[in-house]
């Protein structure tokens, strides 16, 4: 593999200053914005690559743990951060948290006990790549599914009402609102993995062609990647989108978007 100069990274981040000073030409008003993300970005990246390379060499289950609670707080806190009508309290980080908890690491268990076969199935160099990508993928179509879930809710409040009056319990009442939310979550990823390869080389085959891969090995991992991302994202979705649900009604079965903060995030 080619190794990376910090000259050559230095010519690659021309292109973010050239995208923020057509921003800033176009008054589009976003060029702090991306250069913030950039220098975020830069920043922990490296960061990761410094801890990745102690943990691959010690291959401890603390730490590694320790690392995989880090990635699920903050997709978690993400997730939240994304919603325009977020739960109060510690809902709005507990549903999403959770949600990628039971979804995302229970497929990456899945996947190097059974499917990859890794000894010990804690080795860093698979668990953590897997776990990261599922948490990615999961976070995103989470993220969308919850947003669409409280923000159909918010805006049915009457005919949700109305239907709870006509005698039909919360679960019934939301229904179509829940079912709209889940196919939103679902979207990006089905509509990934229909344009894999024709449009695009999705990211993991993609690195492993430019480290030396064989393609078609490359392909093989990319396609039991994102087999294992849909089933992640669909986990996630049903989990955050039940939980959110059953958020919006008490034990009486009434409507409560009070908790549900009043104004959208701008």
């Amino acid at each position: 593999m080619i190794q990376l100069t910090p000259w050559d990274l230095g010519l690659s981040s021309i292109l973010i200053l050239l995208l923020a000073a057509m921003s800033w030409r176009l008054r589009l008003g976003v060029e702090r914005r991306v250069l913030i993300a950039a220098v975020r970005s830069a920043v922990q990246l490296t960061l990761v690559g410094m801890v990745l390379h102690v943990l691959f060499a010690q291959t401890s289950l603390a730490l590694i743990g320790l690392m995989a609670l880090v990635m699920l707080s903050v997709a978690g806190f993400e997730v939240m951060q994304r919603q325009k009508r977020r739960y109060h309290g510690l809902w709005g980080y507990g549903i999403g948290a959770f949600s990628m908890f039971l979804s995302s690491f229970s497929v990456t268990l899945l996947a190097v006990t059974l499917i990859i076969g890794v000894e010990p199935w804690y080795q860093p160099q698979y668990l953590i790549p897997l776990l990261g990508m599922l948490l990615g993928n999961t976070m995103s179509g989470v993220a969308i599914a919850l947003d669409n879930l409280t923000r159909n809710a918010w805006e049915s409040r009457g005919k949700v009402e109305a239907r709870l009056l006509a005698g039909q319990d919360w679960d019934a009442a939301i229904e179509d609102i829940r079912r709209e939310a889940l196919r939103s979550g679902l979207i990006p990823i089905v509509n990934a993995m229909g344009t894999a390869g024709l449009v695009s080389l999705p990211g993991m085959m993609t690195g492993q062609i430019l480290a030396g891969s064989a393609p078609i090995e490359a392909a093989k991992y990319q396609l039991m990647i994102m087999f294992l991302i849909s089933a992640g994202t669909g986990l996630g979705s049903v989990a955050a989108v039940w939980l959110g649900a059953r958020r919006l009604f008490d034990e009486r079965q009434r409507l409560r978007l009070d908790r549900l903060t009043n104004t959208p995030r701008a």
